[in-house]
């Protein structure tokens, strides 16, 4: 096409193309960009703003003004702080747990699992054709005081209580098994990608299995590992559904307070304030994190 244009002419097309090759990718980032400005950015500035307000009157019913109650902000961390700290232990106790599970079966279906990976794959994910609630119910039953898994490790000993249900221990289980495919995932995808010569590379150089996972398997691997992490933990510590049905009274996490403030009370100023220090709180962490692990390409 430049080539039809008279000679004196290119100099000045040329240009222009380059400007439209450069514009383009932008132009295709703007279907994703007002999707986030639409359903993301307004709900935050909104959540913000919401956070932000005081008490028309006395009751829910007498509405919210806005103002500049940084009040809210105080009296809430000061108030829920155990909640917030549970949420942290709860769902960081999930992750490593989550990781130990996922990281030797991910090596297996990456590595081992020949013509069966598609269908292991599928088994994975499988969980996900059941609702999130269903799942948790059917914990429920599972760690049952009259069930065989309480009734064994109760005859262990191992039970200060003798059960497991409405325990920290049901949460945890709960959170580890619900977001399990989270962390799974995202490792095969990394160890499906390692080149297996330079595994074979670390036999020939005289390592044993163990050296090679840790000295070269594993830190090929740290993508898929904070992916994975990030994944599991950032939706575990805003989980509710767990510890309300899994646990005690006694064993109550941020989301649970969110979720009463929201709806039972109706006080959505504290409950904006809440979400906000929750979500600020996890963008610190993961950020801390991140930059750690010495990913920072994730961010």
């Amino acid at each position: 096409m430049v080539a039809l244009i008279p000679q004196r002419q290119q100099a000045d097309y040329e240009p222009t193309i380059r400007r439209g090759n450069k514009l383009f990718p932008y132009l295709l980032l703007l279907p994703g960009l007002a999707w986030l400005g639409v359903f993301f950015i307004t709900p935050l500035f909104s959540l913000l703003s919401t956070s932000l307000m005081k008490w028309a009157g006395s009751t829910p019913d007498d509405g919210f003004l806005p103002a500049f109650e940084i009040s809210n902000y105080t009296e809430s961390f000061t108030l829920y702080s155990e909640q917030y700290l549970r949420s942290f232990v709860f769902a960081g106790l999930a992750t490593i747990f989550a990781l130990l599970i996922a990281y030797p079966l991910a090596y297996f279906i990456a590595f081992k699992s020949g013509k069966f990976k598609n269908l292991l794959l599928v088994l994975v994910v499988a969980p996900f054709f059941a609702s999130f609630l269903i799942r948790t119910y059917a914990w429920r039953t599972i760690l049952a005081d009259d069930g065989a898994i309480n009734t064994f490790v109760a005859g262990l000993g191992l039970l200060p209580d003798d059960r497991i249900l409405a325990t920290p221990i049901a949460v945890v289980a709960g959170l580890t098994y619900n977001f399990l495919p989270f962390m799974t995932l995202p490792l095969y995808a990394a160890l499906d990608r390692l080149d297996p010569r330079l595994i074979e590379a670390s036999k020939d150089l005289y390592a044993n299995p163990i050296q090679g996972l840790l000295r070269v398997t594993f830190p090929l691997s740290l993508p898929g590992v904070v992916a994975g992490t990030l994944l599991t933990f950032i939706p575990a510590a805003g989980d509710y559904i767990n510890a309300q049905l899994l646990g005690g009274p006694r064993d109550k996490m941020i989301g649970n307070v969110i979720q009463s403030q929201f709806i039972t009370i109706r006080d959505y100023p504290t409950a904006a304030a809440l979400s906000f220090v929750l979500l600020l709180s996890i963008l610190i962490l993961v950020t801390i994190y991140v930059r750690r692990a010495g990913t920072e390409e994730l961010l």
